[in-house]
């Protein structure tokens, strides 16, 4: 009688395998034409629909099936064909769970072989549908990159023109000779080369000598000094990082005019900020509430094409292709995000208030806010040889923009509830408390190369000399005056 039953059920889980072969040889066959064309915009695609699709995502899949309807009338090829692919291949998963727990009985030669026969075949159709998710979820992450983060209500609507004034500190320095910039400072000094940085690598790269060298260096350890001391983790990161995780970070490497160098034949580009690698230090992964905030600090290497952005206003070292900079980076629940992000803006301020710089904090609008940040404060410096303020660092909340892409969550503290204030289910066992999202915040502590033009144009001397500022001798070998020798 069990020889029987068994038979039978191997007859039905073959059965049972012939149908869902089936089905999915039909999706597979319809994703064809999609899968040629992953990477195309797809004009009929709504906000809703992308955006619900990038929800879908980030979700564990139902183990029963979704109901197609919303997908089916949204027109979103690459939310569907992701939700299908994705059903479709928990399913055949479970079925081959199924013939592998089959395989553990007693049985006879042509029941095991059957068994045998049909892991072979469920094996093949799970790769040919993992391979089809794989494009399915890469097609729905372009889609997603179309739709920009939400914005903070006090954000204002429009251009740059439109930009708050938050505060001004210090005052513009007053000069008894005229103001040079700082190329014409530093070539004085013998400190910036872009002559030889042109003939070694092209234009806008340099090479800094001397006191310009040790002041770089100065600049990226008064920074990471005055992160850690805030309990930011000190990092270094990789140059090189993999084009899925700038997208999931909200940059589009591919687009026309993006600033990203690519490595050819690599999947690999050249980092323009180290909020990208560290962005990527926790995806994928699950936190606990007790580990957030976790606050990172990284020197890294930026690397730019800096794609139509020739003329006066990039002269020197303010745009250029090349150049180091220390990054803050803060993993944190959505409840303590806006207060880090106005805590990032105060050691900004208290960083440049201590080099003597003048500045003004503005809350930028809309329009200067790029895809992924949720509102964004920039700090612009006086620079009398530019004769304008130039941005010298920001802070954005991003939110949970980059986290639902990077697969950023945490797990809450469970609630108090029940005895020993545990959240207890049926049959008194402990439940565990959904996952959410977390929110991630970035910040520059230090864009060396605006620094040092704000150093030169500020504390230049009539002499042609430049006093350094108090708070970076300690890092410069004691010397308190670049001067020519």
């Amino acid at each position: 009688m069990a020889s029987l039953l068994l038979r039978g059920s191997v007859r039905c889980l073959s059965r049972s395998l012939v149908l869902k072969t089936s089905r999915s040889q039909c999706l597979l066959r319809n994703a064809l034409p999609f899968s040629r064309n992953s990477a195309r915009a797809v004009a009929s695609s709504t906000s809703t629909s992308v955006a619900a699709a990038a929800t879908t995502v980030d979700s564990p899949t139902s183990a029963a099936e979704p109901s197609t309807s919303y997908h089916e009338e949204s027109g979103a090829p690459a939310f569907r064909a992701n939700i299908d692919f994705k059903f479709e291949t928990d399913r055949v998963r479970a079925l081959r769970n199924e013939n592998s727990a089959a395989m553990k009985k007693k049985l006879e030669a042509e029941e095991r072989q059957a068994l045998i026969d049909n892991g072979k075949a469920l094996k093949e159709e799970l790769e040919g549908l993992e391979t089809a998710l794989a494009v399915a979820d890469n097609a729905l992450q372009r889609e997603g990159q179309k739709i920009p983060n939400l914005t903070h209500p006090d954000v204002p609507v429009g251009g740059e023109e439109v930009a708050v004034l938050l505060e001004e500190v210090g005052a513009q320095p007053k000069f008894n000779f005229e103001a040079k910039d700082h190329m014409a400072v530093g070539e004085a000094l013998d400190i910036i080369d872009f002559e030889t940085g042109a003939i070694v690598s092209g234009t806008k790269f340099y090479y800094l000598r001397r006191e310009a060298a040790l002041l770089e260096l100065a600049l990226i350890n008064w920074a990471m000094h005055k992160a850690a001391t805030r309990g930011f983790i000190p990092m270094t990161t990789p140059d090189l990082v993999r084009e899925s995780v700038f997208e999931k970070c909200g940059f589009q490497p591919r687009a026309d005019n993006t600033q990203i160098y690519g490595v050819r034949d690599s999947g690999l580009c050249l980092t323009g900020t180290a909020e990208i690698p560290l962005g990527g230090v926790h995806m994928d992964k699950i936190l606990s509430e007790a580990e957030l905030p976790i606050k990172m600090a990284a020197f890294g290497h930026c690397f730019r094409t800096e794609a139509g952005a020739a003329g006066a206003a990039g002269r020197g070292l303010y745009r250029v292709h090349q150049f180091s900079k220390v990054e803050m980076f803060v993993i944190s629940t959505p409840e303590q995000s806006n207060a880090l992000h106005d805590e990032l803006l105060e050691m900004e301020v208290e960083m440049f208030r201590e080099l003597g710089l003048h500045f003004k904090v503005l809350d930028m609008p809309t329009a200067d806010l790029g895809a992924p940040a949720y509102r964004k404060y920039d700090i612009e410096a006086w620079m009398p040889g530019l004769q304008r303020y130039g941005e010298i660092s920001s802070a954005s909340n991003c939110t949970d923009y980059q986290s639902r892409r990077l697969n950023i969550r945490y797990r809450p503290q469970a609630q108090e509830s029940g005895e020993g204030g545990k959240d207890v289910g049926k049959g008194g066992k402990v439940k565990k408390t959904p996952t959410q999202f977390v929110h991630t915040l970035n910040a520059t502590a230090c864009a060396v190369p605006r620094m040092i033009v704000a150093i030169l144009e500020n504390f230049q001397q009539e002499d042609g000399s430049v006093v350094v500022p108090e708070v970076l001798r300690p890092y410069m070998m004691g010397i308190e005056v670049i001067k020519r020798d």
